[in-house]
């Protein structure tokens, strides 16, 4: 039996709850991981509301969480990879299982081994804001050398890896962000900071070749002010569109409903030959690897602001949807 932290049912108040439940087993492509520290996303708050029901792969209870580090306990017979002991993180989102828990199952391929210079805390803290990055910013949006790239609430989580990797792709990178936060944005690489607390970036920022929507809201239709023609916007927080239903191979009611929801969006970044696209990212082991080299060649570091002990992983969650994190909340398990 092990520890987790479940999810027994969806609604306003949600139910999570600890509770005992049988250590998984694995398959042969397989390999079982003690969890020492997993990382919190906004998608972690927004799961047991139920938004994302029809779309992930959950069945209720469910384990909650989905990136981890920590050390293989045992391999699949398939497994060539990894052995016992190896340090490793990963990102299981979508898979049906959860990482705040103290053993988790993570197929092969999603896995890769720890950066060495990276304790448990920190690795834990990468994978889905690294591989959300990366997806966006080199595999969606290409981004070269000198273009420029807005990326919104740059003191977040996300914000505070996006906006290193686009410095490392030779991107010039735009920011908004609190007073109290200039100093960190400026930190990690930010050219062009703008205090939304006494300026409308709408205003401020001309002429960008990529928009990386992290905030839900109006952020992203005003946006599309400060792109030039043959843009790009990349959503994280919607709307969905049709294309996300096709990925997911959701039926065609779906695609209409999530086409409904992105229309206004699509029209209005028409008009400025501006092309938009939700963004849901997925695991990948591969990935996580070239983001290692990275961060061992110290040309990303983690940004964390508080680690929580696994028995206050609620609280942990409850802060994290304050808003107010600078970089990343981390729980650790062992």
């Amino acid at each position: 039996m092990m520890k987790a932290l479940i999810l027994k049912r969806y609604g306003k108040s949600a139910q999570l709850a600890f509770a005992d439940i049988p250590k998984p087993t694995i398959k042969p492509n397989e390999i079982l991981v003690q969890i020492h520290a997993a990382g919190l996303n906004p998608v972690d708050n927004m799961i047991p509301t139920g938004m994302y029901k029809a779309v992930l792969h959950f069945q209720l209870p469910a384990t909650m969480g989905s990136d981890l580090a920590g050390v293989v306990t045992e391999v699949g017979s398939s497994v060539t990879r990894f052995k016992p002991g190896d340090a490793v993180f990963a990102s299981i989102f979508d898979l049906g299982t959860g990482s705040f828990a103290e053993f988790a199952v993570v197929p092969e391929d999603l896995a890769a081994m720890k950066p060495v210079n990276l304790d448990f805390v920190q690795a834990a803290s990468i994978p889905m804001v690294g591989l959300t990055s990366w997806q966006a910013l080199k595999e969606r949006a290409n981004i070269q050398p000198s273009q420029k790239v807005f990326i919104p609430a740059g003191s977040g989580g996300i914000g505070t890896f996006a906006i290193q990797l686009a410095k490392h792709f030779g991107a010039k990178v735009g920011t908004t962000t609190s007073t109290s936060n200039l100093a960190l944005v400026r930190s990690l690489g930010a050219d062009e900071v703008v205090d939304y607390k006494k300026q409308e970036f709408e205003k401020v920022l001309h002429n960008y070749d990529m928009v990386l929507g992290t905030i839900k809201g109006d952020t992203i239709e005003k946006s599309i002010d400060i792109l030039k023609p043959g843009s790009r916007i990349v959503s994280l927080v919607g709307p969905l569109d049709a294309a996300f239903a096709r990925v997911k191979r959701l039926n065609f009611v779906f695609k209409l409903v999530f086409g409904l929801m992105s229309r206004k969006i699509k029209r209005l970044a028409k008009k400025r030959q501006v092309s938009y696209s939700f963004l849901f990212v997925r695991p990948d082991g591969a990935q996580l690897s070239e983001i290692g080299k990275l961060l061992e060649a110290d040309q990303i570091k983690p940004v964390i602001d508080k680690v929580f002990p696994f028995e206050q992983a609620k609280e942990a969650l409850a802060y994290l949807a304050q808003g107010r994190a600078k970089g990343k909340v981390v729980v650790k398990i062992c």
